[in-house]
């Protein structure tokens, strides 16, 4: 089993301001629980270890995952959303972690997608692409068979970017040169065909990054 996962938290969610203005975007409400806490929950069913990276508010939103038993949380305070995979211990970590955005929503089927990512050789990286949905924007996924071949905002496909992936830390640290930014992490690994995207997309997914998805979320019956 994959026994880690880490939930990207450290944003400063300056499109739902002015809700940002005073607490982090990963405690903004959401159907009665914080958008971070939707996630931990969902989690926590399947995986022992939880790890969130705080940034902008981190010591409330710290305070916040404590209480909700999470193992550990990571300071990555004007750092890059992939600084982490770089630096200590996940550095050493030579198996897969569960990488999530605090923004999603989603029903994930764990088991069903590690047994596609064991399928597929252990990669380095392994994306969890969802079908597109009107107005929310996406990388789209550009692929042969199942390399990544390139990802884009304006070409569209069938699939695009979820913001769900299994990394493995260790082995990313072997291939590549450090970055703090997935977006470049992802083009580095293109270029040496170790980027992979599963089979497996999610039932349901969404994602709130702005006021206007926030609305229709709540609006919607999920």
């Amino acid at each position: 089993m994959i026994n880690h996962a880490i939930i990207l938290a450290a944003g400063r969610g300056i499109r739902m301001m002015p809700k940002t203005k005073r607490i982090p975007k990963a405690m903004v409400k959401v159907k009665n629980q914080t958008l971070i806490l939707n996630g931990i929950k969902k989690i926590q069913k399947y995986i022992n270890n939880i790890h969130i990276t705080v940034g902008y508010k981190g010591s409330m939103l710290a305070k916040h995952v404590i209480e909700n038993k999470v193992n550990s949380v990571i300071n990555t305070n004007k750092r890059g959303n992939a600084w982490w995979i770089f630096n200590f211990p996940f550095n050493q970590l030579n198996e897969p972690v569960f990488v999530l955005t605090c923004d999603n929503i989603t029903n994930i089927n764990f088991s069903l997608i590690e047994k596609d990512y064991r399928k597929k050789g252990n990669p380095e990286c392994f994306l969890v692409p969802v079908k597109p949905i009107k107005n929310l924007e996406g990388d789209y996924i550009h692929k042969k068979k199942n390399i990544v071949l390139r990802l884009s905002r304006e070409e569209k496909s069938d699939i695009y970017c979820s913001g769900i992936q299994i990394i493995n830390p260790y082995k990313i640290n072997r291939i590549v040169n450090r970055t703090e930014d997935f977006n470049i992490l992802w083009k580095k690994l293109i270029l040496k065909k170790k980027l992979i995207v599963s089979d497996v997309t999610p039932k349901k997914w969404f994602t709130i990054d702005n006021l206007k998805q926030l609305t229709t979320f709540r609006k919607k019956k999920y």
